[in-house]
């Protein structure tokens, strides 16, 4: 059953109706991964092999050798973006690590989601700080409803290569939508 509002009434104009607590229990609405219709871009290519689009193939692999990542050059600050195409509430950010060497460069990396492409999205308001995935090699990032177009990972403070192996963005409809 879908509706805005709920109504408690005794169909009786003689009787008193008393409530102490009304609780109303909804399922929540499915998220859905939406970076993959999205646009990706980034900083800078290592190779041909390493583009942006890569962590958004649907691919959950982590191997370099297997062209299965993204690869900037050593930027200030390297960063990765998608475009949703569309402003969307975020509910969390997957992402995917290189495991196959170095995965300590992700180490903090921030996730930034907002409507901003102002310095490549960098300043857009932040979800979380990635301190660290260690063996990890796919970690969710709650991002508690935050609204944005544009999700950006960026290593800030110093250059550095960013590697990506997949980036989900899980989200609710664009706003306006149920």
């Amino acid at each position: 059953m879908a509706g805005r509002y709920v109504t408690v009434s005794i169909p009786s104009v003689t009787r008193y109706l008393t409530l102490c607590e009304v609780q109303v229990f909804a399922e929540p609405k499915p998220v859905t991964n939406v970076a993959r219709a999205g646009v990706a871009s980034q900083s800078s290519s290592f190779s041909a092999e390493t583009t942006a689009s890569r962590a958004i193939d649907g691919v959950l692999g982590s191997d370099y050798a297997l062209r299965q990542i993204t690869h900037t050059n050593p930027d200030l600050p390297a960063w990765w973006r998608v475009d949703l195409m569309a402003t969307y509430r975020i509910a969390s950010v997957a992402v995917t690590n290189r495991v196959d060497a170095v995965p300590e460069r992700l180490n903090g990396a921030e996730i930034r989601i907002g409507n901003s492409l102002e310095k490549n999205g960098v300043v857009n308001p932040r979800c979380t700080t990635i301190v660290t995935l260690g063996s990890v090699v796919t970690k969710s990032f709650n991002c508690g409803g935050m609204s944005g177009r544009y999700v950006t990972v960026s290593i800030p403070g110093r250059p550095e290569w960013l590697s990506l192996g997949e980036v989900q963005v899980f989200a609710l409809p664009p706003d306006g939508e149920f």
